[in-house]
C-alpha cells in the first residue's frame, strides 16, 4: 500500500490536555444525544423493523418513490429499490398490520407493465423477534468489545497503554450512534454490523500506534510519526472508500447500505481524532508524567 505523505504535527505545542480536550468534549456531546434519546424514546437509537418489529413490503410498479411514499397512511422506515430487479422496491414500516399496507398499496399504486399486482410479498416481524434481535445484537457488541479490551489488556499488560485502546474505541462507537439519530438512521442489524466493524478498525490503528511508542526504538514523536504513517494511511484508505460507497449507495437508493457507509465514515473520522490526539494523549502522560517516567 502507498503511503500518504502525511505532515508531522507539531504535538510539542499542545499540553495532553488540550490534545485531549476535543476528542472527550466530542464524546461528552455523543453521550448527551444518545441519553437524551434513549430518555425519550426508551431506547438509545430509533429502532428498525429489525429490533421494533414491523412490516416488509416487496412491490412492483411504475411508480417512483414519492408516489410509493405517499401511497399508504402508515409511517413508511425505507423504501429501497431492488438492485437488478426492474420496478421492484423494498418498503419498510413500522406498522403491524400488513394486510391494510397490502390493500393500500394494490389500490393506490400502479402495477409495473406486464403484471396485475402490485405486492410480491408481505412479511411482518413481531415485537418479540425484535426483542430477541435486540438481545443478539446486544450480547454480540458486548462480546467484541469485552474480547477487543481483554487482547488490549494481554498484549500491553499496564493499565493506562490498555485504556486508552478502550476509550478509543468506546468513542468510536458512542459518536456515529449519536449521529445515525440525528440524522434519522434506524439502527438495524446492518447497522449493528457496522458497529462491530469499527471496534476493528479502532483495535487496529491504536494497538498500531501503542506498539510503535511503546516497544519499538526511537524517540516518542520519532515513533509517533512512523506509526502515523502507516495507520494513516489506512484509515484514510479505508474512509475515502466507504465515502464513495456511501454516495453511490445513496444515489441508487440502495438504503442499508448507504447507511451502514455512514456508519463507517463517521466512524473513521471519529478514529483518526481519537487515535491521535485522545489515545496519544494519554500515552504522553504515560511516557513523561505517569507512573513510567
Amino acid at each position: 500500500m502507498r503511503q500518504f505523505d502525511v505532515p508531522e504535527p507539531d504535538y510539542d505545542r499542545y499540553t495532553n490536555r488540550q490534545l485531549a480536550a476535543i476528542p472527550l468534549a466530542v464524546l461528552a456531546v455523543a453521550l448527551a444525544v444518545i441519553i437524551g434519546w434513549f430518555i425519550f424514546t426508551g431506547a438509545p437509537a430509533t429502532l428498525g423493523i429489525d429490533f421494533a418489529g414491523g412490516t416488509q413490503l416487496t412491490v412492483e410498479t411504475s411508480d417512483d418513490r414519492d408516489a410509493i411514499e405517499n401511497a399508504f397512511d402508515e409511517e413508511i422506515e425505507n423504501i429501497n429499490e431492488i438492485t437488478g430487479q426492474d420496478n421492484q422496491w423494498s418498503i419498510e414500516s413500522p406498522s403491524d398490520d400488513a394486510e391494510a399496507m397490502e390493500q393500500q398499496a394494490e389500490e393506490n399504486l400502479t402495477p409495473a407493465e406486464g403484471t396485475d399486482r402490485v405486492v410480491l410479498e408481505a412479511s411482518t416481524f413481531s415485537a418479540s423477534f425484535g426483542s430477541d434481535n435486540q438481545r443478539t445484537a446486544l450480547y454480540g457488541v458486548t462480546a467484541a468489545f469485552l474480547g477487543m479490551a481483554v487482547l488490549a489488556f494481554a498484549l500491553f499488560r499496564t493499565f493506562v497503554p490498555s485504556i486508552a485502546i478502550v476509550v478509543s474505541a468506546f468513542s468510536d462507537i458512542m459518536i456515529p450512534l449519536a449521529a445515525m439519530n440525528l440524522v434519522g438512521i434506524p439502527l438495524s442489524l446492518g447497522t449493528v454490523a457496522g458497529l462491530l466493524m469499527l471496534i476493528g478498525y479502532s483495535v487496529d490503528s491504536d494497538i498500531l500506534l501503542n506498539n510503535h511508542i511503546l516497544r519499538r526504538s526511537g524517540k516518542f514523536y520519532e515513533s509517533t510519526y512512523r506509526a502515523m504513517q502507516t495507520g494513516v494511511t489506512m484509515t484514510v484508505t479505508s474512509l475515502t472508500a466507504m465515502a464513495v460507497l456511501t454516495v453511490v449507495a445513496y444515489l441508487f437508493g440502495i438504503g442499508l447500505l448507504w447507511q451502514i457507509g455512514f456508519v463507517l465514515v463517521v466512524g473513521l473520522m471519529a478514529d483518526l481524532m481519537n487515535t491521535y490526539m485522545l489515545n496519544l494523549s494519554l500515552l504522553r502522560w504515560y511516557k513523561f508524567e505517569g507512573i513510567n517516567r
